[in-house]
């Protein structure tokens, strides 16, 4: 009876067992139907992508008798050492040395007009471009923009391929995306991986709302398309965050209708026009957004404004949030210098702005960004201690002499000379001036002391107060979670 039961039993096993390959073989297929595959887009969009070798005079000194090969340049400490110490001194020749980079970029016009990265051929005496089908053209540089990192390139050439541009807009986060440059030379190389994030900031980079993806970008893909899976152009590959010198799986591109803008620019007068406003601004917090009397964190607080700039001849003045610019929301601080320089100078726009708990349209004329602007800096000295007592804040302050006043062009206003408690969580700082309270969209200027610890009373043991903070030649608002009892 046993053995009978445990044949049916095998029997049974046997029967299923093509079954369940073939259920495997199904997902399987299933499975690998669903990855995508990028061997068409690779050989159909290859050929729109060149390699870029730059070549950069370096001239120097060398040359010094008894030391053969040893190169000297004028401004390292060695060379003055030598010079001195040497018996008949240290004989020097003019010294060329070429200094080579390699990069990449795309073809976007068919008589040879190149998009790449401003870096790539910045300073370079000989640019050469290759192509897909081997050929080489020396190239001339059209205009570049660093601003931007964006620049426009040309080689003299008929009938070449050319890359079709797609819309950044439509991208979204989580698609696939596509790279194809030259990393360490290695030309062509094809790599992919999918979006991570649209819009991103960068510090020092206010122009471009960079495509975060995590396709593998190494040195040498700097200037290249990132394609998306239609075969598009939407971005050029510009930088990588990386705490070694390659991948880590953080790569930005630049969008390419910010590019294919620069480079209009660039074609017709070879440098960028752009917008400005002379504004100081900050980003609007969650408590700063209570502080000012808005229902939600967005917009760009305008900590100080430019005398005689754009901005303060429309009215605008310090305290103002910015809500809208010609039209467009301010979602974020960041999004205000894009907006402003992509705007034509002398056009005039909309300016929708909050003061005072209330919203107010300001018309204002565009400015033009200068390049060569100057940046001013100073140091506040600290002021004689007056006060030793501590406000609620946690801060102790002393009045402003009346010739500081003068000096600072400012009416009242209290130098913070000690932080204690927790007014060293917010970013204040020893010398910082108060200027003002902002309590619900109200802007309380400060006077004194007395005055001061007065506009604290009414706050809670769990308030928050933003400040109004003079700061070198710059204010800023800051918010101080929390009183003292």
């Amino acid at each position: 009876m046993m053995q009978r039961r445990f044949t049916r039993l095998l029997l049974a096993l046997a029967m299923l067992l093509p079954l369940s390959g073939g259920v495997w073989a199904q997902t399987n297929t299933a499975a690998a139907r669903s990855l995508p595959d990028f061997a068409d887009l690779a050989e159909r969009q290859g050929q729109v992508v060149v390699n870029i070798s730059t070549t950069q005079i370096v001239r120097g000194r060398s040359g010094a008798q008894g030391f053969p090969g040893f190169p000297f340049d004028e401004n390292d400490p060695m060379f003055e050492f030598f010079r001195r110490f040497t018996p008949r001194g240290l004989p020097s020749t003019p010294r060329e040395s070429e200094r080579h980079s390699l990069g990449s970029g795309f073809i976007v016009t068919p008589d040879g007009y190149i998009l790449t990265n401003a870096h790539v051929v910045d300073s370079a005496d000989e640019v050469t471009v290759r192509l897909n089908d081997r050929r080489e053209f020396s190239a001339r540089i059209i205009g570049a923009d660093r601003r931007t990192d964006v620049a426009l390139i040309k080689i003299e050439a008929t009938g070449l391929p050319v890359a079709r541009l797609g819309s950044p807009e439509k991208l979204r986060v989580g698609e696939w995306v596509v790279a194809i440059g030259s990393p360490f030379g290695f030309e062509n190389s094809v790599t992919a991986g999918i979006v991570s994030a649209k819009g991103r900031s960068l510090p020092q980079e206010n122009y471009v709302p960079f495509i975060q993806t995590d396709v593998a970008v190494n040195p040498g893909n700097s200037g290249g398309p990132l394609f998306n899976m239609q075969g598009e152009v939407v971005g050029i590959n510009s930088q990588i965050y990386s705490r070694s010198g390659g991948y880590m799986g953080l790569s930005f591109a630049i969008p390419i209708d910010v590019a294919m803008e620069v480079q209009a620019q660039l074609r017709a007068t070879g440098k960028v026009s752009r917008g400005r406003m002379g504004v100081v601004i900050q980003e609007v917090t969650r408590e700063l957004a209570e502080s000012f009397g808005l229902e939600k964190a967005m917009g760009a607080i305008v900590n100080s404004v430019e005398k005689g700039g754009p901005a303060e001849q429309a009215g605008i003045e310090a305290g103002d949030v910015i809500l809208r610019f010609d039209g467009k929301e301010i979602a974020v601080s960041a999004d205000l210098p894009r907006i402003v320089a992509a705007s034509k100078p002398g056009g005039k726009v909309r300016v929708r702005v909050w003061r005072k708990g209330a919203a107010r349209e300001l018309v204002m004329t565009v400015g033009e960004i200068q390049e060569e602007q100057s940046e001013r800096s100073a140091r506040v000295k600290r002021a004689p201690r007056a006060e030793r007592e501590a406000t609620r804040l946690g801060l102790v302050v002393s009045e402003l002499s009346a010739e500081r006043q003068r000096q600072l062009n400012v009416s009242g206003g209290l130098v913070i000379e000690e932080i204690r408690s927790n007014a060293v969580r917010a970013d204040l700082r020893v010398g910082d001036i108060i200027l003002a309270l902002i309590d619900k969209g109200a802007r309380h200027e400060i006077r004194g002391v007395e005055q001061f610890n007065k506009l604290l009373a009414p706050f809670g043991k769990s308030a928050n107060v933003t400040l109004l903070v003079r700061r070198g030649d710059q204010q800023v608002f800051i918010t101080v979670k929390g009183i003292n009892d």
